[in-house]
């Protein structure tokens, strides 16, 4: 599918998508804020791209309607399989472990033909893939991968390491790490340690700032330069703003410039920007790095408030779920030639070494992020059709 059909698809489906979001049709949801009621859309002409319906159904655990990007996740993995005819069942769990465990049982007592999970804690679906496998679902672990467990056929997400190398370069530009004199303090906050990714991005992050730390010309006032010392529960934002206020409180009330904060996502760097403001006494301006593309960050880029986001397309990521799926549906064995056969014009590879979830090397396939500053939000966002612009220059998601 090309781009620019897709980006005409979600323009002329925002309504559907966002009564998707609301799960009051075609959808279950177990979030808290939505609706307990839960019925199965076998509605196939949902979207303009509808192909003949299919009796098979496919099940989405997504983990929370609190993080705007899981939102659009869901939206969009649903509009996608509707638009081929496939009834979808889409949960949310609100975050809780415990639930999102009861709506995979669910999802495999309703005899979903393929399960497609994006997990809260990589560490604790062992037992409820077990028994997916054992009821032959197929389970394609989105986003995050899924650990120590053999129920998961495939991996679909970004390059996360490229994601957190994306960040550091960025920060070595910007601050001109190879020419300036220096030095210049940084301070690092992580992302949520039960999210397998949250350590992909970190690593790479810290790959390309650590020799600048090595050699002095970064430095850390705060000493906290571990994922350990880092890492945000739940990528909450208050968390990271406590966290953050706590170390501008311990290290730089006597005046010492804050440079940098590498933030490994836009709810953690939201959290980091209201501190701040709200308890920074320096004058300059903090280069600030994010991820995701969510709404209140890209403000705060349009404001100068944060520096940059890494926007992962999470509109391709869907349609290369959706071939995925289709592919083992139909009793296919997916490789690389996947990528050439279905015509994707976005970048993607097919990895079979890196991704080790305990049990074994998980075939993945991983989309490439792209840097969104504020030079490049029209061209990176608004053009392809992923977000609108009002009249004041801000940005909103489509669907």
């Amino acid at each position: 599918m090309k781009k620019k059909l897709l980006s005409l698809i979600l323009a002329g489906t925002m309504a559907f998508a966002m009564a998707a979001c609301g799960s009051t049709s075609g959808s279950t949801s177990s979030d808290s804020s939505a609706s307990s009621d839960s019925s199965t859309s076998s509605d196939a002409s949902a979207s303009s791209d509808s192909t003949a319906s299919t009796d098979k159904t496919v099940g989405i655990a997504m983990p929370t309607k609190s993080l705007e990007r899981w939102n659009r996740d869901g939206s969009y993995l649903q509009k996608q399989f509707e638009s081929k005819g496939y009834k979808v069942e889409l949960t949310y769990s609100d975050n809780k472990i415990d639930q999102q465990v009861k709506d995979i049982e669910g999802l495999i007592a309703d005899k979903v033909d393929i399960l497609v999970v994006a997990a809260i804690d990589g560490e604790s679906l062992s037992q409820v893939l077990a028994d997916a496998k054992d009821n032959n679902i197929p389970v394609i672990s989105y986003d995050r991968l899924i650990m120590n467990t053999d129920a998961i056929s495939y991996y679909v997400s970004f390059d996360n390491y490229t994601v957190g190398t994306l960040q550091g370069k960025y920060i070595v530009d910007t601050l001109d790490l190879d020419n300036a004199a220096g030095p210049f303090n940084i301070e690092f906050t992580g992302g949520d340690p039960a999210d397998n990714n949250a350590t992909y991005f970190f690593n790479g992050a810290m790959d390309v700032l650590k020799p600048y730390i090595d050699s002095g010309k970064l430095v850390v006032p705060s000493g906290q330069t571990t994922f350990e010392q880092c890492g945000t529960a739940q990528w909450d934002t208050s968390k990271a703003m406590s966290r953050m206020q706590n170390i501008l409180g311990s290290y730089y009330s006597d005046g010492t410039q804050l440079d940098a904060a590498l933030c490994s996502n836009d709810s953690t760097a939201l959290g980091v920007t209201q501190a701040i403001e709200s308890d920074y006494a320096g004058s300059n301006t903090v280069v600030i790095t994010g991820q995701d593309g969510d709404e209140a960050n890209l403000k705060n880029i349009v404001d100068g408030k944060q520096s940059m986001t890494v926007y992962k397309a999470v509109a391709n990521e869907a349609v290369a779920t959706l071939d995925l799926a289709v592919a083992i549906l139909n009793g296919e064995t997916p490789d690389e030639s996947l990528i050439s056969n279905s015509g994707w014009d976005f970048d993607c590879s097919y990895d079979t070494k890196s991704y080790d979830n305990g049990t074994g090397i998980i075939p993945s396939y991983l989309l490439v992020p792209t840097v969104v500053t504020k030079d490049n939000l029209d061209d990176a966002l608004v053009t392809p059709g992923y977000y609108t612009k009002d009249s004041d220059g801000y940005l909103h998601p489509v669907g």
